[in-house]
């Protein structure tokens, strides 16, 4: 049982069901972020939990309380919003305690919970300003010091960076991480951008189509993706999913490749899952994330299985602390990370260390990952 529990809920629009029997259990000062491509259906469930939408079936219970039909006033809940929502008209304080007015609460205490968010988020010296004097980035926090103010048992951010600058966005992830920590709060967070949701979140459930195709903590989701769709939204670059073959040689199991020069290469898998074995002789889809793929002297020293592969480079781009290097195999781009004084040159051959711990394999009807 958690703290916010979204049991078997669906979504329909007339005939059409746009969110598919999600499970989530949220717990006491977890941050959750929901993230996924326009229209997966993550703002929907975000707007099911804050009483904006109704369910069609199942329950979206918070403190064991049932929130079905529960008007958005009535369920302690405190939202963010992508546009900030600010009254154009009032000050940033009377922005921050204005719903508190409306719910009865007395001027001291309105005073005084205004002036604790204030400090909190430092926008003290903003108080007695208006929405239209301020940043895009000092707007936002007067939309969290608004949330805040409330001490809600769930807050619920629906995109709240996207208007901002690359470098603000950087900079109020950040705060955004800062407060959760120093405050413990139950979050759930609406984005669209992986690197958001890996660095933000506790855990996180990746949507499409309407379905959470997988919930877990972001080393979870980064490290083993539950399917090919997981494997190439999460990370940036994207993992690299490459057509091969699995074979047994020499008493071990092999992906079996194609390198740019039309000849077979084989990678030795070790300790292999015995699902494996079902797939012996048949076609899978080799994953390895571009980290995993480096020069020989910046292979991870810990790394059990180093596999090591001659291929033609294709294009280099340096990249500051980072050299990304791609090469064909199997007829597909392939990425490699490697470090920013790597000797490595398009159009010669290069001898790559492949980490193959760091390997999973993937069916390629099903497009799941294999054990």
């Amino acid at each position: 049982m958690g703290f916010l529990d979204i049991d078997n809920v669906t979504k329909s629009y007339g005939a059409v069901e746009v969110l598919h029997r999600v499970d989530i259990d949220v717990q006491e000062g977890e941050f959750l972020v929901l993230v996924g491509p326009s229209g997966c259906g993550k703002s929907t469930l975000l707007n099911m939990i804050a009483g904006l939408e109704g369910i069609t079936s199942g329950e979206i219970r918070i403190k064991d309380r049932v929130m079905n039909g529960v008007h958005p006033s009535k369920r302690n809940i405190a939202m963010v919003f992508q546009s900030y929502a600010l009254y154009p008209n009032m000050t940033v304080g009377k922005n921050i305690t204005f719903g508190l007015e409306m719910h009865g609460t007395p001027a001291p205490e309105r005073e005084k919970a205004m002036k604790e968010v204030a400090q909190l988020l430092q926008i003290e010296h903003l108080l007695d300003r208006k929405p239209g004097q301020l940043s895009g980035g000092q707007r936002q926090r007067v939309a969290m010091g608004r949330a805040l103010v409330r001490n809600p048992d769930v807050f619920l951010f629906d995109e709240p960076l996207s208007n901002l600058d690359a470098k603000l966005r950087v900079d109020m992830r950040t705060e955004i991480k800062k407060l959760h920590q120093r405050l413990g709060t139950t979050i759930v967070y609406v984005t669209h951008d992986q690197i958001e949701a890996m660095t933000l979140s506790t855990r996180i459930a990746v949507m499409y189509d309407g379905y959470v195709q997988q919930l877990g903590t972001p080393k979870e989701i980064y490290d083993s993706p539950a399917n090919l769709f997981v494997a190439t939204f999460m990370g940036s670059p994207a993992m690299n999913v490459l057509p091969a073959k699995l074979a047994e040689r020499n008493g071990a199991l092999h992906a079996v490749l194609t390198g740019a020069d039309g000849q077979e290469r084989a990678l030795r898998i070790e300790n292999a899952p015995a699902a494996y074995a079902a797939y012996k002789d048949a076609p899978v889809m080799l994953g390895i994330r571009p980290e995993a793929i480096t020069d020989p002297e910046g292979a991870d020293r810990n790394a059990r299985n180093i596999q090591m592969l001659t291929n033609r480079v294709t294009v280099t781009e340096p990249a500051g602390a980072d050299t990304f290097v791609t090469m064909t195999l199997s007829g597909k781009d392939c990425i490699a990370r490697m470090r920013a004084d790597a000797d490595v040159h398009p159009g010669h051959d290069f001898e790559f260390a492949i980490n193959m711990d760091k390997a999973v394999l993937f069916d390629p009807k099903t497009e799941d990952r294999i054990a």
